[in-house]
């Protein structure tokens, strides 16, 4: 008796998937769960388990095939007996067993010749991560090979009685290496760079994109986040990050100027009445939009324990396609590789975004006087479509005073 090994079923707005690669040949034992293949989406990267234990008998699809929702990709014969190995002839995926990896963390132990075992996790539960691997061959990188010993020059005997002539002293020339090459490596764009692209260039030819810009003065939430810090780590087990109060400010301003969280459909705007906020995260990937949905129903530990969650889980490659699905604003910070100012784009259909970037002191003048304060520039990129300039420049300005007064967002005034 055998079973099929099926597509799982995308979502509607994923045509279909590439397959990276199996994890499996043909005739090799697979217990229930095992991971058979990879796929790769748009979006995310899926793993396609085998539904019961046995021997995969055939395979249907190979590596870089495009497949779709409920496409055949194999078949496991039950109960057959695979062929004896030697025992001990152990895979890196039997090694790996007790270790849950990730399609990307895999990629590279089997590249790599890794022993799984060996290297320390640091991802949730102790699951190796796309960073341990890399740190771990960086640590194994042999040192430089010690030139050998140059030759000894053989002894000359002693010159005869006649006089003879010395030859003349030629110089050795050494040719250097041609320095004139210029290699090139040509590579399949990833799905999700694609998808990146798609819709970065959709943003830009389909909507009326500007930016405006402002700055705020980040002391009294640095000052707040200093006093109050260990003892929130202490009782909700999550630092406390910047991110949750630009959340929290940015709620309060799309309340006041519900254009922002709105989108267009066609001739008809459709005003959302909640607010699902996505958090731009640069994976190794390619940069990915996880969505706090209903975010205004979070507490500042809640937005915190999300977005740790959300790092977690896109450095391991396991987002699901709820985490990616929705948003009505996103957020995006330049400031964590040192930005000092940018202009977001647009990540459709929202018609609006939110650079954050670096913090830096900067002289500024407080009543008359010059003093150092922690400012950061603030970018708010928006389809003028639909939103005017006046309300995108008073959504800043709220955010603005929603940060430099953070009683605003306690107090809910």
């Amino acid at each position: 008796m055998s079973i099929e090994v099926l597509v799982p079923n995308l979502p509607e707005s994923v045509a279909d998937a590439t397959l990276i690669s199996w994890h499996k040949k043909a005739g090799d034992a697979v217990n229930k769960n095992d991971n058979l293949v990879d796929l790769e989406t748009d979006k995310i990267t899926l793993e396609v388990t085998a539904p019961e234990a046995g021997i995969l008998s055939e395979i249907l699809q190979h590596d870089g095939a495009i497949v779709t929702s409920g496409e055949l990709l194999a078949r496991i014969s039950i109960g057959a007996v695979a062929d004896t190995a030697p025992a001990s002839a152990q895979t890196d995926e039997a090694k790996a067993g007790a270790i849950p990896l990730s399609p990307s963390v895999r990629r590279l132990i089997s590249e790599n010749t890794l022993d799984p075992a060996q290297i320390t996790g640091t991802g949730k539960s102790g699951r190796l991560t796309k960073t341990d691997v890399l740190e771990h061959l960086q640590k194994q990188t042999p040192a430089a090979a010690t030139p050998p010993p140059a030759p000894v020059a053989p002894s000359i005997a002693p010159a005869p009685a006649a006089p003879v002539s010395a030859p003349p002293v030629v110089a050795t020339v050494t040719t250097p290496p041609p320095s004139n090459l210029r290699p090139e490596q040509r590579v399949a764009m990833t799905r999700l760079r694609a998808k990146v692209a798609e819709r970065l260039l959709q943003a830009q030819q389909n909507a009326a994109m500007l930016t405006t810009f402002n700055e705020v003065n980040m002391q009294n939430v640095i000052d707040l986040r200093n006093q109050y810090k260990g003892r929130f780590e202490d009782k909700h087990k999550v630092k406390l990050g910047f991110m949750s109060f630009f959340v929290k400010a940015s709620i309060e301003a799309l309340k006041k100027f519900p254009a922002i969280n709105a989108s267009i459909d066609g001739n008809d705007i459709i005003y959302h009445g909640y607010y699902d906020l996505g958090i731009a995260v640069s994976t190794p990937r390619g940069l990915i939009v996880p969505v706090l949905h209903d975010a205004d129903q979070l507490d500042f530990a809640g937005i915190e324990k999300c977005i740790v969650d959300y790092g977690e889980k896109a450095r391991a490659g396991t987002l699901t396609y709820d985490d990616l699905k929705g948003g009505t604003f996103t957020i995006t910070n330049g400031g964590v590789f040192g930005s000092m100012l940018s202009t977001p784009i647009l990540n459709p259909p929202q018609c609006a975004i939110l650079g954050m970037h670096a913090i830096k002191e900067r002289a500024v003048v407080e009543n008359g006087q010059i003093v150092i304060r922690p400012i950061m520039y603030l970018a708010l990129s928006y389809d003028h479509r639909l939103v005017d300039g006046r309300e995108a420049v008073q959504f800043l300005v709220t955010i603005k005073e929603c940060l430099e007064a953070p009683a605003h967002l306690l107090l809910n005034i």
